[in-house]
This record gives C-alpha cells, sequence and structure tokens, in this order.
C-alpha cells in the first residue's frame, strides 16, 4: 500500500477539521484526545498549535497538559474513514510539544485557530496552548493519490 510523501502529508493534514493528539506520562503511560488545531510554518519549522478552549471539562488540569510536561514526545493523527477501504488514508505528524499560557507566539497561534474555527472567533480559546514541533511526517493511502 503506498506511502504519503511529506509534501502529500502536509496537505492532507492541513485540510483536515480535527486530529488526535496523543501525549504520554512520565512513565509511558498513553494518552489520546480529540483537538482542534492549526498549521503554522515559522522560521524555527512547522508547527501544529491547539488550545484549551471553554467546551466543559471535568477540570482546567489537564492530562495532556501534565503529559507535556513530564514529557514532550507528542504525536497528532488525522484521517479518513470510509466503508469503501480503498478511500482509507491517515497522517501523523510526530514531535515535542511544549505549553505556552502568554507571550507573542501565543497570541499568532490563537489568531491561526481563530481563523480556522468560527466558534473560537465568537469565543476565544483563554486557556493553555500546547505548541507542537514538527519532527517526522508520516502517512499512508490505500490508493495511490493523482
Amino acid at each position: 500500500m503506498p506511502r504519503l510523501d511529506e509534501t502529500e502529508c502536509r496537505r492532507r493534514f492541513a485540510t483536515a477539521r480535527h486530529a488526535y493528539l496523543a501525549t504520554a506520562d512520565a512513565d509511558g503511560v498513553p494518552h489520546v484526545v480529540p483537538v482542534t488545531f492549526a498549521v503554522l510554518d515559522t522560521p524555527d519549522g512547522t508547527q501544529v498549535v491547539s488550545a484549551v478552549d471553554h467546551k466543559p471539562k471535568t477540570t482546567t488540569d489537564l492530562r495532556r497538559l501534565r503529559n507535556v510536561a513530564a514529557n514532550p514526545r507528542a504525536a497528532l493523527l488525522v484521517d479518513a474513514y470510509d466503508d469503501d477501504w480503498s478511500r482509507l488514508w491517515w497522517v501523523r505528524v510526530d514531535g515535542v510539544a511544549r505549553v505556552e499560557v502568554s507571550g507573542a507566539a501565543r497570541d499568532v497561534a490563537l489568531g491561526a485557530l481563530e481563523a480556522r474555527y468560527e466558534p473560537y472567533r465568537r469565543r476565544p480559546p483563554r486557556g493553555p496552548l500546547l505548541r507542537l514541533s514538527a519532527e517526522r511526517w508520516a502517512g499512508w493511502t490505500a490508493v495511490q493519490s493523482g
């Protein structure tokens, strides 16, 4: 089955509406949650950002943020599922994540999220921002894209 090259991985990833964020704690115990995100091309490389928003949560002390503080290695996955398995594909970006609570770079990232998601324009995220510096792109598709 065909692997996707980095250009196609980035294209498919950037057009997805949500991703799954995978983190692990200091002991390597995994944790996966769905997130909204934006892709930023910066002088330091490609970064994927996601923010803690107003949607109901049981706590603001989120496991994903604790995990990144303890173990900054993380990944984001987007995919397309269809019962016609010839249409399946996925893309994963691996990298190093950090949590930001203030600063100009955080403001730029929040602007990108607001531009991408209409609910954020009405109610901008106020919680911490998670920033993943992309190190490796990997992807797969059931059929070669044209």
